[in-house]
Formats: C-alpha cells, sequence, structure tokens
C-alpha cells in the first residue's frame, strides 16, 4: 500500500508520518519511509541523529542508477538519458517490489531500527545553496516519482512518503501514485481551506484524500473540523508529552506513547487498508501515461531531444501480477 502525508508547513505533516510508521513497524507489517519533503526532518523524527540524517544517500544523486536499473530491456526507452520522472514501466521493464533486495534500495535504502521493529528509509536529499536559482525541487523528487511509477506493491506492506509541504504536492503527477491520501489539518480556517485546495485537486484524478486532525485540544477544535471536512475526517490527534519530548531530543519508548494516540494511528491503519478494495491498476496506468504525455510534450521531448510519446506501452498495465504487451502474430 503507497500512503502519502501532506499539509500546510507546521501542521505536523512529518510528525504524524513518524508516527504512523513507527506504529506499522511495532505491528510488525513491513514499512518503507520516503522522505521527499523540501526540508529533510523525517529521519530525525524516525530517532536518527543530525549527523546520521545527513549521512543518508540521497537519491537524486543516484538517478543514473535508478534509471539503467528501471529500464531493463524495455525496447521502447532507447537510453537511461531518455527517462524522465514520469516515465511509465513496460514490457521488458524491470519492476520494485518492496520485499525483494534490487540494486535501487542497495543504493539508497537504510535500515532505521525502532523500539519495536524496523524501517527502510530512503530520501530525495536536501534542497541546497548549489540549487538555488538553477533547479526545480521537483527535480530531487524525480528519483521517487520513477520508483513509484515502477513499484508492484502489495496489501501486506506499506511505502509511506512524508510530501514536501503546501500545494507544492500537487506540482507533479506523484500526487496520483498513492491508494491514499493523509492530510493533516489543524483546526483552524488556514488549516481547512488548505484542505478544500487540495480536495478540489484531487477529486479531479480520484485521489483517495483523507483528513487527520492535528493538535485539537477539545470538543470545539473537533466538531470546527467535522463541521468543514465531514466525513473526510478519519481521526483526530491532541497534545502529546511523547511527541513534545521527542521535539526535545528526549527518545522514549514508543510504548509510552498515550493510548489515545496509538489508537488514532490504529485508525489511520484501517482506513489505510481498506483502501485496497478500491485499487484500480488500469486508472493508474493511465494516469501515469496522461501526465508522461504532458511532460514529454511541454519539456522532455526538448530536454532529451528524443520523442518520449514513443515510450508508452499500450498494451501494458501496472498490477500486482503485471499484464505483458500482446506479441504480434
Amino acid at each position: 500500500m503507497k500512503i502519502a502525508f501532506v499539509g500546510k508547513g507546521g501542521s505536523g505533516k512529518t510528525t504524524l508520518s513518524s508516527l504512523f510508521i513507527r506504529r506499522l513497524a511495532a505491528r510488525r507489517v513491513p514499512v518503507t519511509a520516503v522522505d521527499a519533503d523540501i526540508n529533510q526532518h523525517l529521519g530525525v523524527a524516525l530517532g536518527l541523529t543530525e549527523e546520521q540524517a545527513a549521512a543518508m544517500p540521497p537519491m537524486g544523486e543516484r538517478l543514473p542508477l535508478i534509471k539503467e536499473h528501471l529500464r531493463g530491456d524495455n525496447p521502447r526507452i532507447l537510453s537511461a538519458e531518455t527517462m524522465i520522472k514520469t516515465t511509465p514501466p513496460g514490457e521488458g521493464s524491470r519492476l520494485l517490489r518492496l520485499a525483494e533486495d534490487n540494486p535501487v534500495f542497495d543504493a539508497c535504502a537504510r535500515t532505521v531500527p525502532l523500539d519495536d521493529g524496523a524501517a527502510r528509509l530512503l530520501v530525495t536529499g536536501p534542497f541546497t545553496e548549489d540549487d538555488l536559482g538553477v533547479a526545480c525541487y521537483h527535480s530531487k523528487t524525480g528519483a521517487v516519482e520513477l520508483v513509484l511509477n515502477h513499484l508492484v506493491d502489495g496489501r501486506g506492506e506499506f511505502l509511506v512518503v512524508d510530501m514536501t509541504a503546501g500545494s507544492d504536492s500537487f506540482a507533479s503527477g506523484m500526487f496520483t501514485r498513492f491508494d491514499t491520501t493523509f492530510l493533516v489539518a489543524e483546526p483552524t480556517r488556514k488549516g481547512v481551506s488548505v484542505y478544500r485546495q487540495y480536495r478540489d485537486y484531487a477529486r479531479d484524478f480520484g485521489v483517495a484524500l483523507r483528513v487527520v486532525g492535528n493538535k485539537v485540544q477539545g470538543q470545539d477544535d473537533l466538531d470546527f473540523l467535522r463541521a468543514e471536512v465531514g466525513d473526510d475526517l478519519v481521526v483526530a490527534f491532541g497534545q502529546s508529552d511523547w511527541v513534545r519530548a521527542l521535539e526535545r531530543g528526549v527518545q522514549r519508548p514508543f510504548a509510552e506513547l498515550e493510548p489515545e494516540n496509538a489508537r488514532a494511528l490504529d485508525a489511520l491503519y484501517e482506513a489505510a487498508d481498506a483502501s485496497y478494495a478500491a485499487r484500480d491498476w488500469e486508472r493508474y496506468t493511465q494516469q501515469m501515461v496522461h501526465f508522461h504525455l504532458k511532460n514529454a510534450a511541454s519539456w522532455g521531448n526538448e530536454r532529451t531531444g528524443a520523442d518520449l510519446a514513443a515510450q508508452v506501452d499500450p498494451g501494458f498495465t501496472l498490477a500486482e501480477e503485471p499484464r505483458p504487451s500482446p506479441q504480434p502474430a
């Protein structure tokens, strides 16, 4: 299952995504975490030191390796250099599975030990001073989008992505790559205005958007959220002494998380797991192709000097058991 956490800056998006990852690990659910935020804080939220987090291998710096592996023997892709972030898989492409070892995970992922279990962590890499004025942050997340396009995941395993804050989450086709998107919203006018903006984006592409209330201090806050977002509200989190201690650098056993907040995390798990029934691999593949053709026409063809529309394999549908293209008679 592919799960995204989005929200405005300061909403608690990274904190809640890290708590969800910890809860999955504690339940012995295989979980891979991806920090795709412009501000890289997920590793520290999972318990890494600043030095350990800074030493994580950035996916963006390993993009040539990622492209070469995913390209495989796909005859429609003339070279790895002609692959862009939206390039979809086809017959001959190498697909990724969360339970396997492969060169991409070997190069980019590291295991983060948690109190009760572990998580595999990947990071896009930070936006540095060298990027200012010359690079778009979405060039950093291109590696993540390629991985998502080639990922075959099942119900009993999770990929959790901490997305960049604000509406930038919708600035590329990556926002359509998830089974469930959790929007973290505070009980304020600004918090729910972000929800409305996201909801309108999501509705156009059939994205399953669910709201997670955060910093809820009482019944009035809860009533406000319910009135504004209705049935999209899954659960609400209140204050947490456990989280406050973590933010001060004090590592307490995860089992000491407040029972009400542990139950809230279980509600998120149940909501995410329930989304499996709505999986539509054909629509998922069509959306991949839609954004690829859009990017090819707007900048990809000119940048690569190739007709990237030709990379689309019309007979291929990504699925848990992928169906290859029909062979010519």
